[in-house]
């Protein structure tokens, strides 16, 4: 996967990502992203694939954070 935002068909359940969420305000956006591993994908999106994670968090993907 590439540096993009990637699309909800290249995401799968387990993967890490980093998300924002929906519901967030525009003036908050120094917020740091939410990191965690994708339990739910429900589509692509114009503000990134909507996922939920296995924490219940419900957001947009940013990116997928690399393995290490």
């Amino acid at each position: 996967m590439s540096s993009e935002r990637p699309t909800a068909e290249e995401l799968r359940q387990g993967i890490t990502v980093e998300i924002v969420q929906g519901d967030q305000d525009v003036q908050s956006e120094d917020q740091e992203p939410i990191v965690g591993e994708i339990g739910t994908i429900y589509g692509d999106d114009p503000k990134g694939p909507e996922v939920e994670l296995k924490s219940g968090v419900v957001g947009h993907v940013q990116s997928v954070v690399a393995d290490e």
